[in-house]
């Protein structure tokens, strides 16, 4: 009788921690909501992860109306960049820094424009006409869009 509740108390301690465990990871899965904003002057409301990443390794240079793409991003160091690379873009911040060093360094061409922190490229997309970027939570106004991203 004794070894029964004994390993019933035990089944009970690892549901629970298996509970804890689902909660946290759900939640920290949440806490990094990244949306991806652009200039009002932009129409485009959604794009494939395909497509975003074209725009953020600098091979896609023009909007479907023609206006030029404004790249803005955030340091690679930052926690959100980070995080958007790999969420968003599927890949690694280093694999991005090296397209970008290759492009600017062989001449051909340039890597997007480095802000300091998320309000700073809010406002930067604000002000920039065909600019892009991201951020963990947009404000709901009519200064930017939300461009949902597909696939």
């Amino acid at each position: 009788m004794f070894i029964w509740l004994f390993h019933k108390d035990m089944f009970i301690k690892n549901i629970s921690k298996l509970w804890l465990l689902c909660f946290l990871l759900i939640a920290s899965f949440n806490a990094y909501s990244i949306d991806i904003i652009t200039h009002p002057s932009v129409k485009t409301k959604s794009l494939t992860t395909a497509q975003l990443r074209r725009i953020y390794s600098m091979r896609q240079l023009f909007w479907h109306s023609g206006s030029p793409i404004v790249v803005f991003v955030l340091p690679s160091k930052h926690k959100l960049h980070q995080k958007f690379t790999k969420k968003m873009l599927r890949m690694f911040p280093y694999q991005l820094d090296r397209i970008w060093n290759k492009l600017t360094y062989s001449g051909v061409g340039t890597a997007p424009i480095v802000v300091d922190n998320a309000h700073a490229l809010i406002d930067a997309v604000m002000k920039t006409t065909g600019a892009i970027g991201y951020i963990e939570k947009a404000p709901i106004n009519n200064k930017i869009n939300i461009i949902s991203i597909k696939g």
